[in-house]
């Protein structure tokens, strides 16, 4: 493997080469990845070099260590169908997840309503951490919906911290259509921190625009995901 073809410093270049090779699947979920010194000797660098290598890719997600036993791998790499809302999508998935909502209240922002082509400027603003009972946080939630006197009651109540696809269904709030955005995106200082990750950390970044069968907003959510936890799948059919 020769480093010097790959830019940036030693561990951060061996955690790419780990990270890509765990996301491909060539080692598997559960899979113990090779000693410190075979990889040392495989990357022909120092085990203190490795060690910090596979100190990312724990910050990452991709892996746990276990004292005295070794690295492990934890990403799963399975497709969630996002229809369900990620909490039902995980828990599909045997992952149980907790969220903490960072923030639920009314916000009046006119550039959103511009952009999204909306009468009023008034929505709710619903932000939310997601992550693993007793784990890692795996997902940063920004949703945007309109300031509807039921979204409102629904925040009152303190049911931001349940599943928001049924509490805009309770709501009235049907998306019928949707567009959605995914790309990978190095996350901000100010994210990393919400996070609990290192800053210029990968991530997944999504855009998800819904509105119901008349074209009015049911809502708009970006998301930051952990990559070790959320894969997407798109499926499409030719129409001649």
């Amino acid at each position: 493997m020769a480093l010097s073809r790959i830019s940036g410093r030693k561990h951060e270049q061996i955690a790419r080469v780990l990270a890509a090779e765990i996301r491909g699947g060539e080692v598997e979920q559960g899979q113990q990845l090779p000693g410190e010194t075979t990889l040392a000797e495989r990357f022909a660098v120092s085990r203190n070099t490795v060690r910090a290598a596979l100190a990312e890719l724990a910050r990452a997600g991709l892996i746990s260590t276990r004292s005295g036993k070794g690295s492990f791998v934890a990403y799963d790499g399975r497709p969630l169908n996002v229809r369900l809302g990620w909490a039902r999508a995980l828990e599909a998935q045997g992952l149980a997840t907790e969220v903490l909502v960072l923030r639920a209240a009314p916000v009046t922002d006119p550039e959103l309503a511009k952009e999204l082509g909306e009468g009023s400027p008034e929505f709710v603003a619903i932000d939310r951490l997601r992550r693993i009972v007793g784990g890692a946080v795996i997902s940063f939630e920004q949703s945007r919906v309109p300031a509807l006197p039921a979204v409102l009651d629904a925040v009152d109540a303190g049911r931001a911290s349940g599943s928001l696809t049924r509490m805009l269904l309770d709501c009235g709030l049907v998306a019928a259509t949707g567009d959605q955005w995914v790309e990978t995106r190095l996350l901000e200082e100010a994210d990393a921190r919400v996070l609990d990750r290192a800053p210029l950390a990968p991530f997944l970044w999504s855009r998800c625009i819904t509105r119901n069968a008349v074209g009015e907003l049911v809502e708009r959510v970006d998301s930051l995901l952990d990559p070790a936890h959320f894969r997407l799948h798109f499926q499409f059919s030719a129409q001649e």
